[in-house]
Parts: structure tokens; sequence; C-alpha cells
């Protein structure tokens, strides 16, 4: 009766030890961005695909896709409305142009602030790059890939694209995502950040 007991215990403490697995990832920004999915209070993922949610599948990072951006502001252009996947309009402005270089090639991106975002308490300085690549619809989302950037003090601001992202209408269609701007297109395979979302 006492092994059937122990060999009980052992049952339960495996199971929670299951239940408690690590977070993968091989930096900071993987290991939070698995945080964030594997919590159910804010995760973007469906309640079915939440349950076998394992972690995001990521790029090795890549220091190839680290670079500094020269930023040119452009403090007189106007509010637009972005579209967005739904019937949303996201009010957003260019903030200014990145200049860049990415395996010796030059890119130029708009980077965008968010009306909403400028009005919101922590917010302030927060500046949204949303950019497509060659990876999109392959090993990326076909509807490309956002970043989240702070407003430099000077005229340069560091570019990590192994922290680029998929929004999060590529795993749940209720979410409301900003439609990429086609000019902010990269003609480079950018294998760095968040791969495509397979179920």
């Amino acid at each position: 009766m006492r092994t059937l007991s122990i060999l009980i215990c052992l049952v339960i403490l495996w199971s929670c030890e299951e239940k408690k697995q690590p977070l993968v990832g091989e930096s900071p920004f993987q290991k939070n961005m698995n945080a964030i999915f594997k919590d159910a209070s804010t995760s973007p993922l469906k309640a079915n695909d939440l349950k076998d949610f394992r972690g995001l599948d990521f790029f090795k990072h890549n220091e190839d896709f680290i670079t500094t951006a020269i930023l040119e502001r452009t403090p007189n252009s106007q509010w637009f409305d972005m579209k967005t996947t739904t019937d949303r309009l996201s009010k957003e402005r260019v903030y200014g142009i990145l200049k860049f270089k990415l395996k010796g090639e030059s890119y130029s991106l708009k980077v965008y602030q968010s009306e909403e975002q400028l009005h919101t308490e922590g917010q302030e300085n927060d500046l949204f790059l949303p950019f497509l690549d060659n990876t999109n619809g392959n090993t990326t989302y076909g509807g490309g890939r956002y970043m989240n950037l702070k407003i430099p003090t000077g005229d340069s601001i560091q570019l990590d694209f192994n922290t680029a992202y998929n929004p999060y209408c590529a795993y749940n269609e209720k979410f409301s995502c900003p439609i990429v701007p086609r000019e902010n297109y990269i003609d480079l395979e950018v294998t760095a950040g968040v791969k495509n979302y397979v179920k």
C-alpha cells in the first residue's frame, strides 16, 4: 500500500513538472515573447492553440541583422488613417525616415507614431516600424512583421531585426492589425525574429 502511495505521488509530481516547463528562447526577447503567449491573460492565441503551445518559432539570433539607422525626422507630417485587417482605422503619422544598411545594401523605411500611444502615459515615446521582406509568405507571416522602437535623443537609432514579430492577427483573426504599407519593403530575406506560426 505504501509503495502504491509513493508511486501516485511520483506521478503527480511528474505531471506538475510537465506542466511547468521552462520558457524556451535564446534571448530575453524570445523568452519574453513566449511568456506573453503562454499566459492566457495576455496571449493572442485561441484557447485550443494555447493548450498545445510550447513556444514560438524563431530564426537563430543573427548579428548581421543588427544595424544603426539614421533617423530623418518629418515634424510636419500629417495624421492619416492607416488601414487595418478589420474596418478599424489606426490614426498614424510618419515620424521619420530610417536609412540604414543590411548585408551591404542601403534601405530606407518609414517609421510611424500612433496618435493613441502619443496620448497614453508611458507610451509617448513609442514608434512603430512595420516592414515587408522576401521571407513573407514563406518562412514568415505573409502580411509582414513589426518592430517596436523608442524615439532616440539623437539622430541615430539601433535596429535589431531579431526582435521582429508577427501582428496578432497572424494567430487570431479577431485582432485588428495595421496593414504594412507596400513602400516599407526590404528587398532581402530578413532571416531574423519570429517565424511564421504553424499550428
